[in-house]
């Protein structure tokens, strides 16, 4: 019987860093102008800024955020939905979580006082009072690797529901993104893109289950709601693809051949795997017990 590991089992800061911290002109230069790095939130005509808006305000509207003294982000990117929660939903202060020091350097260099971005994880996390709700978007795919046993990986995700339950209020919400497997069977080329991706671009990463989140929130969490939008995926790497092959000599400068095919390729595998539903998108809304 495989004993359950007590350590963090997430991505390390040193594969993070290495996927994020590429360069934000390279990341500006495909990404919308908000520089949301994860799956839209799509309507009739939406373009991918639209969209990305949509996506942020739906975990906004469901967490209850709104108005709120003080919210959470864990994994919080270029900043996108803190801005969004000072800015357009008057909360006081919102706090980010990154491991990327390029994303706390621009985030920081635009000198809110609402804005508190710290290059932590959120396992090391202390917050001095409860949040009022807790937003992550994107972040869940880095909390246990490829090759931990299942059950080592419920219990690396059952920290982070502890983690969020601790640090909400009672009654509070917590709105949770992530990319997650499917139940159709792989076939050669989905096996080759998923290698792919593993080995190249997150390296230190995995994507879960949907009965493992439950799982693993089971007697802290109530789940809500949970939406799976693939599609939505697709049209979000479509809009990248285009907007970074109209600016693909500008990614050439930036980061050089090398790069500019991996990142090429790796668009391509991801717009494959959730064309054939071998990832999902799962978008979940949830209430502290």
């Amino acid at each position: 019987m495989t004993t359950v590991q007590t350590e963090y089992l997430g991505a390390s800061d040193a594969s993070i860093k290495s996927h994020y911290d590429v360069g934000n002109d390279f990341w500006a230069t495909w990404l919308d102008p908000a520089m949301v790095y994860s799956g839209a939130l799509w309507e009739p005509g939406d373009d991918l800024a639209a969209a990305q808006l949509r996506k942020i305000d739906y975990y906004i509207t469901g967490t209850h955020a709104a108005g709120q003294q003080r919210v959470l982000d864990v994994g919080c990117g270029w900043g996108a939905t803190l801005r969004r929660l000072v800015g357009q939903h008057e909360v006081r202060e919102a706090v980010g979580l990154t491991l990327s020091a390029a994303q706390r350097d621009f985030i920081a260099e635009q000198d809110d006082s609402r804005i508190d971005v710290r290059l932590e994880n959120w396992i090391d996390h202390q917050a001095a009072e409860p949040y009022d709700a807790i937003i992550s978007i994107g972040a869940f795919e880095h909390f246990a690797t490829f090759d931990a046993p299942r059950e080592d990986k419920i219990e690396s995700y059952r920290k982070f529901f502890k983690f969020c339950y601790r640090n909400l209020g009672p009654g509070g919400y917590l709105g949770l993104q992530t990319i997650s497997k499917t139940s159709r069977q792989l076939d050669r080329q989905s096996f080759e893109d998923s290698y792919f991706i593993w080995t190249n671009i997150f390296r230190e990463t995995d994507v879960p289950w949907l009965t493992d989140i439950c799982t693993a929130a089971e007697r802290r969490f109530d789940v809500l709601t949970v939406r799976c939008d693939p599609e939505h995926y697709v049209k979000t790497v479509e809009a990248w693809q285009r907007t970074f092959a109209a600016n693909r000599d500008h990614v050439l400068n930036l980061v050089g051949n090398d790069v500019t095919e991996i990142y090429e390729e790796y668009l391509r595998a991801m717009r494959r795997l959730f064309q054939k539903r071998h990832m999902g998108l799962l978008r979940l809304l949830m209430r502290r017990a």
